[in-house]
């Protein structure tokens, strides 16, 4: 039997997809790399905004006409939210909430009824890794939120907080390292809010995977401000924690802030950056902003371009706010029309690729260990062009001969240059690249929205 993994939106439905892989092993599944030649087709859905849900009932349909003869399992928040609907989409076997996404697998298999192997009978190989980063894993450390931030759908589908033990996510990354995993990012709804409900915290979990295992490199996914503490930038002292964080702020406008119900302050987020930035050399911070929250005034979004430009990012995704049934921002008055939402976006990606622009010419003349990733794209030298980030999470190219491949590696880069065009660095490997060797092709999808 063959399943094909597919994920649409966050890094933690890309940490769940990896845990299904490693479990469909396990009971005798192979990995499909499409879902044309799959028997079993598994959809991770997404809903944080319209678009995700449309795009969500899309792709269902999309890999039913593809494969109208496989069995097909869709879950995700928008599965959890939506039910009805999509059970009656045309293909769709079985719905699985997301209270239920740890048992995915016995629920296939008692439901649907599909033969696999017995576990015994398997052969104990590589857990499945994602194409488009083999060298990368992302480890689902919690679920769940207990805040709810007013525009937030995903709280709502997701439930509340449940967190691994550090036992457990220890025994996982020291599994991922001894199968040439090079990197891990720390996933979940609410990361910071990791170990509230087993007496512990992400700090304790830090600490313990510094402390007993081995992995060359660690990040986050993101991470709410107001859950550091005022020594948790000690941590970065260990060179294995990578020196850049994802910190949603959301709008630059307290008066905006407050409507959101979010619980960090333009005058907390900046002292924070400032901690990190102070304590940590090189420490790379990016952000989330919604532009035309309802009741957003012209003043409150210069406020926002003034608070950006001051604070300084690496990267800022721009998020333009739609309505999403279900939450309390739909409810509220003063909507702002598509025209100016589209102008304010305008504004705030021009801001926003020039101070990234500023952020890539501060890192020229370094050189870094840089962890390089798979390469799909020839020069019409016949070289192969790879791609691959700085410890503080910039992107970096290279050009390589054919015959030799920096794949998985960790290798010193030398920091060229700019590529505008791409936002990018150019970089030049210093170490000495092996002779590249060929691999076989990971079976999981993932498709960013």
């Amino acid at each position: 039997m063959q399943v094909h993994l597919s994920a649409l939106g966050c890094r933690l439905n890309e940490a769940e997809l990896q845990n299904w892989a490693t479990s469909f092993q396990k009971v005798g599944y192979s990995l499909a790399a499409t879902p044309e030649v799959a028997d079993l087709i598994v959809l991770n859905t997404c809903a944080v905004t319209s678009e995700a849900a449309r795009k969500s009932r899309q792709t269902v349909r999309r890999f039913h006409r593809s494969n109208p003869e496989a069995r097909m399992v869709v879950t995700g928040c928008y599965a959890s939210l939506e039910p009805q609907k999509l059970e009656q989409i045309m293909g769709v076997d079985l719905v699985v909430d997301n209270s239920d996404k740890d048992v995915l697998v016995d629920k296939v298999k008692e439901v649907l009824d599909i033969p696999v192997m017995p576990e015994f009978a398997t052969e104990p190989g590589e857990s499945a890794l994602f194409a488009r980063n083999r060298e990368r894993a992302f480890i689902k450390i919690q679920d769940g939120c207990r805040y709810r931030c007013t525009y937030c759908i995903v709280t709502v589908a997701r439930g509340e907080e449940k967190s691994r033990t550090i036992d457990d996510l220890i025994d996982e990354i020291n599994k991922l390292h001894a199968e040439g995993i090079q990197e891990i990012v720390l996933a979940g709804v609410h990361v910071g809010g990791y170990g509230s409900d087993i007496d512990s915290s992400l700090y304790q979990l830090v600490e313990n995977v510094l402390e007993r295992t081995e992995m060359p490199r660690i990040r986050f996914a993101s991470v709410e401000p107001w859950d550091l503490g005022e020594n948790f930038f000690e941590l970065f002292a260990n060179p294995r924690l990578m020196a850049h964080m994802h910190l949603p702020i959301q709008s630059g406008a307290d008066s905006v802030l407050r409507r959101m119900s979010r619980r960090c302050r333009t005058e907390d987020f900046a002292e924070l950056v400032n901690q990190a930035r102070t304590q940590v050399a090189g420490f790379n911070v990016t952000t989330d902003v919604i532009v035309g929250f309802p009741g957003e005034t012209d003043e409150e979004f210069e406020q926002t371009m003034q608070y950006i430009e001051q604070v300084g990012f690496g990267h800022i995704h721009i998020f333009t706010y739609s309505d999403r049934e279900g939450t309390k921002a739909a409810r509220l008055p003063n909507k702002i029309s598509k025209e100016v939402k589209k102008e304010r976006s305008r504004r705030l990606h021009e801001l926003a690729a020039r101070l990234k622009a500023q952020e890539l010419e501060a890192q020229l003349g370094q050189n870094v260990p840089i962890l390089w990733e798979s390469s799909n794209q020839t020069n019409e030298d016949g070289s192969y062009r790879y791609h691959g980030y700085t410890p503080n999470y910039h992107k970096v190219a290279v050009d390589v001969p054919a015959d030799k491949s920096p794949e998985r590696l960790i290798l010193s880069t030398q920091l060229l240059s700019v590529d505008e065009e791409q936002g990018c660095l150019i970089g030049e490997i210093t170490d000495e690249i092996p002779a590249a060797t060929v691999d076989a092709s990971a079976s999981i999808k993932i498709t960013q929205l």
